[in-house]
């Protein structure tokens, strides 16, 4: 803009480059408003649109000037023209006021309906970001873009965002002083699509959100992205989620550069009425909890070849504020995962990530009630870390037994998992084995167990069951997933105990299943079952136990949907 005394760029066309408004331009009196007014400077668009404005506006007063019930002179008159020109005084200082960096910009690429995409700013550290830069590039392609900054509280150090309405700071965490919708996402965004900018990012060719509009509707997937230049760039990869088995599985994309998922620095469009829909829209980090309710529904994204701009000024350029934001990325993954569900992240190349129970938590699920652990009812099976636990358990129980001389062998539900999966079955929760009554003595550990729970040299605790004659081994003092170990002995050929409780599978049974013993794969290791161990099942569990799965009350919940 130029300055004062200066031509600027419309000089020599009749239109002041830089134009100086005074009072007196518009016919009135410096003093009247009662202070000392300053010179207002426009640039020639400004200078045009103020012209035009007054002259419609003079045109106006001349009309009121011309009526016979207001003579010219009159007070109605004078009245009419100093509100009129009050009016023409306020617009142009209206225009003086906005921010300098926003008059300056003139839009490059915007629908004739205005802009069709909210860029969402989720994904950043507060306390190192490049946000204003993004949103300021952005604003130089279109000033009138829709943004929306997204926090769960206040950042600080507070972010230096342009004050202009098309700018908003969403706060996403519900606060006493603030009404319910403005902790929803939703309410900040107008347009037909949302486009989810991570921190680090520059838009420099213009076009990109519309093009990625059009390439969305274009296609059949329902999310679009681009990559960033960065040095971890988006690529495509396979995702599958089973709610079912608490699992996310990643791989190599084999449609590439369709895909299930994106691994890396991306720009992601998407429509906003598919974004408000799912059950944690901006829950962070974004990417893995965008993907991870995509890929349930079966939602594609496309992989285009749009690259963003890097940031000049690119955040977390430290070490230590990148290792800040490396701590916290992970605590806040390991919270998502966890609220989501999901307890082991199988990755390309084997590498597991484990989000559920240990030797030092609690496990997964609380006490079971009629057979019936609370994950079935939400149409879950055994989380996979209380499955690894339960093998382990079972593998260093067998071990001990062995080594001391005890017979054993696979009981119930556990033989029942050798015989239908190898394994143990996917919605277990504990390890049935069949001991013979007269080896306990043999096994330092249940010697000890008789007196009271016993803690070994690998954490296991070894214990007589409160509910009967039995024992239990449980993984640990904390985590209380565990083995059974029924004691039997025979009686006239008949094995049977002391202890029954109300399973249908808990009854006595002729002794020769037992002799033999034969081996029989489970739970990664090889195991002692009863020999004909097929008909052994069905004494227990009826005719074709083994091809027909059920649920263990199937009374109170049954595996095909019905009890």
């Amino acid at each position: 803009m130029a300055a004062a005394g200066e031509a600027g760029p419309g000089a020599g066309s009749g239109v002041p480059g830089g134009a100086h408004l005074q009072l007196s331009a518009l016919g009135l009196p410096a003093g009247l408003l009662g202070f000392k007014a300053r010179p207002l400077v426009l640039d020639k668009h400004e200078w045009a649109r103020f012209e035009a404005e007054k002259a419609r506006w003079e045109a106006e007063r001349a009309e009121l000037q011309g009526l016979t019930l207001a003579p010219c002179g009159s007070p109605a008159a004078l009245a009419a023209a100093i509100i009129l020109n009050l009016l023409v005084l306020f617009y142009v200082s209206w225009l003086q006021h906005q921010p300098r960096n926003s008059r300056a910009r003139s839009p490059r690429h915007t629908s004739a309906t205005g802009p069709r995409v909210t860029v969402l700013v989720r994904e950043f550290e507060a306390f190192d970001n490049a946000v204003p830069e993004l949103v300021d590039s952005f604003l130089q392609q279109d000033p009138a873009q829709p943004v929306v900054v997204a926090a769960d509280t206040l950042p600080y150090p507070p972010l230096a965002l342009p004050r202009t309405p098309n700018v908003r700071l969403a706060l996403l965490q519900p606060a006493l002083d603030r009404p319910s919708t403005a902790s929803r996402p939703e309410t900040y965004v107008a347009t037909e699509f949302v486009a989810l900018v991570p921190d680090g990012v520059r838009a420099e060719a213009p076009g990109q959100l519309e093009r990625m509009v059009e390439a969305l509707r274009a296609g059949s997937a329902r999310l679009v992205a681009a990559p960033v230049a960065t040095a971890n760039p988006a690529r495509c990869l396979a995702l599958n989620v089973s709610l079912r088995e608490w699992t996310a599985r990643y791989g190599p994309a084999p449609a590439a550069p369709r895909c299930d998922a994106l691994d890396g620095d991306a720009v992601v469009l998407v429509r906003a009425r598919d974004l408000f829909n799912l059950s944690a829209p901006l829950a962070r980090p974004v990417s893995t909890s965008l993907f991870l309710q995509t890929a349930l529904r079966g939602w594609a994204v496309q992989l285009l070849d749009l690259p963003f701009a890097a940031a000049r000024q690119p955040p977390l350029a430290t070490a230590h504020t990148r290792w800040k934001a490396e701590r916290e990325g992970r605590a806040r993954r390991e919270a998502l995962l966890r609220t989501m569900g999901i307890r082991l992240v199988s990755w390309e190349g084997g590498r597991l990530e484990w989000f559920g129970c240990g030797k030092e938590t609690p496990r997964c699920f609380g006490t079971v009630v009629g057979d019936t652990p609370a994950y079935l009812y939400e149409d879950r099976w055994t989380p996979p870390c209380c499955l690894r636990a339960l093998r382990e358990t079972a593998l260093y129980v067998v071990g001990v037994l062995e080594a001391a001389g005890v017979r054993y062998w696979l009981e119930g539900g556990s033989l029942l998992g050798a015989a239908r999966h190898g394994d143990i079955i996917p919605w277990d929760y504990d390890v049935d084995l069949g001991i013979y009554l007269e080896d306990v003595g043999n096994c330092e550990q249940l010697r000890g167990a008789e007196a009271g729970s016993v803690v070994d040299e690998r954490g296991f605790v070894w214990e007589k069951a409160v509910e009967g004659d039995f024992f239990r081994v449980q993984y640990s003092e904390s985590n209380h997933l565990h083995v059974d170990l029924w004691p039997f002995y025979p009686r006239n050929g008949v094995m049977t105990k002391d202890t029954w409780l109300d399973h249908r599978q808990d009854v006595e049974f002729p002794e020769h299943f037992l002799q033999p013993l034969v081996p029989l794969p489970f739970a990664g290791f090889v195991a002692q079952a009863p020999n004909n161990y097929r008909r052994f099942l069905e004494l227990k569990f009826g005719p074709g136990v083994i091809e027909n799965p059920e649920y263990p009350n199937p009374a109170l919940l049954s595996l095909t949907g019905s009890g």
